[in-house]
């Protein structure tokens, strides 16, 4: 690919990935249309470059606008969700994105080096999935644990509240309550 192609692609991924990266919020279904159709925008500007290339290095142009397309809406969506689910799928789509960059930049190659460019491919997407994966059940632990952590703690406010009766025991166990989100 020739360095004039490169830059103005890497243009166009700086300019999506800056983008989807100013909201960290959860965004409105409008913010979320608008981010879709500007990430399908970039890839038809970026595909379009594309054109005048020939043979793998065309295949591999294809393949990186089609990355920076799928790695936008995939942010697009998680931020518009805003659930760890989605943020775990827009961390498997960004992977799956590279890993067809990579196979394609294989491509190229012959042999034995090409059988060995796509296994590195594979190894790495592999590692990203698997630690996309593990950090969801991580973070998943953790809620878990605050949750039970908040129920024992309700549940030993609840007992000294025992020791109480009538009006104070009323504010006291409203009192915790109010303090453990029961």
């Amino acid at each position: 690919m020739t360095k004039l192609f490169a830059s103005a692609l890497m243009g166009v991924v700086a300019l999506t990935l800056a983008t989807a990266a100013t909201a960290m919020t959860k965004e409105t279904r409008a913010t979320y249309n608008a981010a879709v159709d500007k990430a399908t925008a970039n890839y038809k500007m970026a595909r379009g470059m594309c054109d005048s290339l020939h043979g793998n290095d065309k295949n591999v142009c294809v393949e990186e606008a089609k990355a920076v397309e799928k790695r936008a809406k995939a942010d697009a969506k998680a931020h518009y969700k805003h659930t760890r689910k989605a943020w775990t799928a827009a961390r498997i789509a960004a992977a799956d994105a590279d890993y067809s960059v990579a196979k394609a930049k294989c491509g190229g190659r012959s042999g034995n080096d090409k059988n060995v460019c796509v296994e590195e491919a594979k190894a790495v997407h592999t590692k990203a999935v698997g630690e996309a994966k593990a950090d969801k059940k991580v973070s998943d632990a953790r809620v878990e644990a605050r949750e039970d952590t908040r129920e024992a703690d309700y549940k030993v406010a609840a007992q000294k509240c025992d020791a109480l009766s009538g009006a104070d025991k009323d504010a006291c166990v409203s009192a915790a309550k109010a303090k453990f989100g029961q």
